[in-house]
């Protein structure tokens, strides 16, 4: 079959032909139809965030239809359509039994410590095979697993509350679910910061008030908006130590930031003003878990989270296209979801 590799740290990928993958006795093959490409595997690539065993195939949003299945398999069966949890865990430990399964002491996950699937096939353990209702095109169904899963999780970390007050930096694959996923939870406005005015459009059309970046300071805008008081609850999903300083300095009183983003420099508080006086709270996230799947994939079924032209365009499993969309996105530009179509 054919998948594109990292084949060493800062190089392109390339275009291998290896084996379909054998599975398990409680393990699926299935066929991919749609992978992702996240701002993640650029960290990948350049060795920021290093995969391994290289060489390694990437892609961790995936989504496909069931092409085998072992012999104790009995959750989904050949022909299911199908998008996967890129968790891989053992399923038994202390946090897995708690539903913490990024913290899976024997955990690992696809595209990054195992092959994923920027390729024609993958293998993975049926609890990863999560069931893609018909409505559904696969091409959603990939980025949902990780730019709407990891908004819909950071979320929740945040403990948003209905009624308050969101502020997104970063209005790419992420924020767009972000900013639908804010509203759908009961926020009452949603503050959209980034520099590109296509993405900072785009989400207009969700309901968010755009605040460029390029225009000025985005905090003293959120203030402006918010009558000085700032906002609830900030996401921060862009990774630069700018953006986590702006989205800490945009909260008022008892708010809580949420960082995603995967930065090279430290995140600097002024603890008193910025921390204590206020009693804020700065809170990692890190992946999302298989049992919030279910809802996120039902929000997307009855069309409360829209993904249509978050999936901007897509391009084939070959190698200088997905390299070029890589280069982009290390720029911090692009489209807001591009997706390979095997």
């Amino acid at each position: 079959m054919k998948a594109l590799r990292l084949v060493a740290t800062r190089q392109p990928l390339e275009l291998h032909d290896i084996p379909v993958p054998e599975i398990g006795d409680g393990d699926v093959l299935v066929r991919v139809r749609a992978a992702g490409i996240c701002h993640s595997d650029v960290h990948y690539r350049a060795g920021a965030s290093p995969a391994h065993p290289l060489p390694l195939t990437l892609g961790h949003e995936v989504a496909g239809e069931v092409e085998a299945v072992g012999k104790n398999v009995s959750l989904v069966r050949v022909g299911d359509r199908v998008c996967l949890h890129y968790l891989l865990c053992c399923g038994d430990c202390y946090y897995c039994s708690t539903g913490n399964e990024q913290f899976c002491a024997q955990g690992s996950m696809i595209g990054h410590y195992s092959n994923g699937g920027y390729a024609e096939y993958i293998a993975v353990p049926e609890r990863n095979a999560v069931i893609l209702p018909p409505e559904i095109p696969f091409e959603q169904g990939a980025v949902m697993m990780c730019s709407s899963a990891t908004s819909f999780h950071a979320l929740r970390k945040a403990r948003l509350k209905a009624g308050e007050r969101v502020a997104v930096f970063g209005a790419g694959g992420l924020g767009m679910s972000a900013i639908q996923l804010a509203f759908a939870f009961g926020a009452l406005d949603v503050y959209a910061v980034d520099i590109n005015p296509a993405k900072l459009a785009l989400a207009a059309q969700y309901g968010a008030t755009p605040v460029n970046a390029r225009d000025g300071d985005p905090v003293t805008a959120i203030r402006q908006h918010t009558n000085g008081r700032g906002v609830d609850v900030a996401l921060e999903l862009i990774g630069l130590q700018q953006t986590m300083q702006q989205a800490v300095q945009s909260l008022g009183i008892m708010g809580r930031a949420v960082v995603a983003g995967i930065a090279d420099k430290p995140l600097v508080i002024d603890t008193y003003r910025e921390l204590l006086g206020k009693e804020a709270e700065v809170i990692g996230t890190n992946d999302h878990l298989l049992q919030e799947l279910p809802l996120l994939i039902e929000l997307v079924r009855r069309g409360k989270l829209k993904l249509s032209q978050v999936v901007a365009r897509t391009v084939p499993l070959e190698a200088s296209p997905v390299n070029a969309v890589l280069d982009a996105l290390e720029q911090f530009g692009g489209d807001v979801r591009t997706v390979i179509v095997p």
